[in-house]
């Protein structure tokens, strides 16, 4: 499988972004999300994983969400939970194969299923967007701690249990074991992807 570098992955999102403060907003939350991951892969029980699919992965997780600016500059933040969907679409119309669009469609919350989408209406195809491997659930837990919204900021793991509890106790579960399967990150660390705190999601995309 081919994987894009950084340099492919930061062309991609200037290619789509439609405007330059769109372009800082989504490409930085993607590059803190890296930082993230690139911290927990130091774990030497992940030491499996593949490095290149999760850096992928968290650099080019959102970037549906440039779909999703009106031509006023505006983000529709109503169907702001269709941006993982938005990337999938296009990084398969860029060729890309299945497995890097599904760190678009696989991501949001700790994973949405048919049920969350039925039961609360969502402007999604009723399916299961659920994280399935290990690199995709990586790339899935490292986005929790990083907001897009204001005030900006890094959610530490407390913090981001008490935020999903308002989905439901399954959601906290799912995410205690996404913890316990990753560890938790230093977000004083220092080092790549850190060092400015961005925008965030609608609150639904946190479920």
């Amino acid at each position: 499988m081919r994987i894009p570098d950084p340099e492919e992955i930061r062309a991609l999102h200037e290619k789509y972004a439609p405007t330059t403060e769109a372009f800082t907003l989504v490409h930085r939350h993607c590059e803190i999300v890296w930082g993230i991951a690139e911290q927990l892969l130091s774990a030497p029980h992940l030491a499996h994983l593949d490095v290149e699919l999760v850096r992928a992965g968290c650099l080019l997780h959102d970037i549906g969400v440039y779909r999703l600016y009106e031509d006023d500059g505006r983000l529709d933040h109503r169907n702001y939970i269709r941006h993982g969907l938005l990337g999938h679409e296009i990084l398969e119309a860029e060729g890309f194969p299945e497995a890097l669009g599904r760190f678009c469609s696989h991501h949001t919350g700790v994973g949405l299923t048919r049920h969350d989408i039925v039961s609360q209406g969502l402007p999604l195809p009723p399916a299961d967007y659920v994280a399935v491997t290990e690199e995709e659930r990586l790339v899935m837990y490292a986005d929790k701690f990083h907001t897009k919204s204001q005030p900006k900021a890094y959610l530490c793991p407390d913090e981001y249990a008490a935020y999903i509890r308002r989905f439901g106790e399954d959601k906290v579960t799912a995410f205690e074991a996404l913890r316990s399967e990753f560890g938790e990150p230093d977000l004083s660390a220092s080092g790549p992807g850190f060092g400015t705190e961005e925008d965030a999601t609608a609150a639904v995309v946190r479920g």
